[in-house]
């Protein structure tokens, strides 16, 4: 099937892929930002990538049932989920990813492939609802019986999902001391896309970078940063990327185009992180909004 597909990219048979930012946000609860999540939508088919709270009002808002451009995309089509690392701002909206596609109609299981930690998660979810869920099977709606079911897979680095739209590729990161925390590369008929996920600059994300189409990168203000007590300095730097350190990253990497996203602001604007970045790095960048596509 690797082959087969890597074929179909190489011909550009599926030139159909469209990518949002759904989630932009960190652990900070700021309301114009949620969690942190992506949409892959494929030949129309949706990959959700970390999702963060308010992700599936987030896709909602792109179907046309609520105003969107997207007719064939709606909530009951979330199907696929992939997990960066178990951090809550990327954990969050799970609950409603598990049932409220199902309440509205999904018919099939949640697949999801994460971490070994998120499996916990998923069946610790679906036992705390494990009442509402009994009285909608078993009461008046009824609803069926399979939607709100998760299937888990447990990721390690290499190929951990591909079928005929696309291929999604798991590499370690750099976010301090958490041993499993990942990005992805994502290889459509038309489109190769990185998310970096949370991390440090990372040497094994430049393995599997190199001049991809969209680079999706976190970053935090270096101006914040310097404001910071020396204990959270020394966290941040373990975990997180500067706007100096991400410049050398897309230099390296030579994407079409630089996103940020999961941005730590600490109190600059919009303006003066994209100057900390552009003082550095002349490519094209751009700072990622909720529900923004990038082409």
């Amino acid at each position: 099937m690797r082959i087969f597909l890597l074929l179909l990219i190489s011909l550009n048979i599926f030139p159909s892929t469209h990518f949002f930012v759904l989630g932009s946000g960190t652990p900070n609860p700021n309301p114009e930002r949620m969690g942190s999540a992506y949409l892959v939508l494929a030949n129309d088919t949706p990959y959700l990538f970390d999702f963060g709270s308010g992700v599936v009002r987030r896709v909602a808002a792109l179907s046309s049932e609520w105003g969107g451009n997207f007719s064939k995309l709606d909530v009951t089509q979330l199907e696929y989920a992939f997990l960066s690392h178990i951090h809550s701002d990327h954990t969050l909206g799970l609950a409603d990813l598990i049932i409220t596609p199902w309440i509205m109609g999904r018919d099939k299981p949640l697949k999801i492939f994460g971490p070994e930690a998120a499996k916990d998660m998923a069946d610790h979810i679906i036992k705390a609802y494990q009442p509402d869920i009994d009285y909608r099977i078993y009461g008046t709606q009824p609803q069926n019986d399979k939607g709100y079911k998760a299937i888990f897979t447990s990721i390690e680095e290499g190929v951990i999902y591909e079928d005929k739209n696309i291929m999604v590729t798991a590499f370690l990161n750099d976010h301090g001391d958490l041993a499993e925390s990942y990005g992805f590369l994502i290889q459509t008929g038309d489109k190769t896309i990185l998310i970096s996920g949370d991390t440090g600059p990372s040497a094994n994300l430049l393995r599997f970078g190199n001049e991809v189409d969209i680079l999706v990168h976190e970053v935090y203000s270096q101006a914040g940063f310097e404001k910071k007590e020396p204990d959270w300095k020394i966290y941040h730097k373990a975990h997180h990327t500067s706007p100096s350190e991400l410049a050398k990253i897309a230099k390296k990497l030579n994407p079409k185009t630089l996103v940020l996203s999961h941005i730590l602001f600490w109190g600059s604007s919009e303006s003066e992180i994209l100057e900390e970045i552009m003082k550095d790095y002349d490519g094209k960048v751009i700072l990622a909004d909720d529900l923004i596509e990038i082409n």
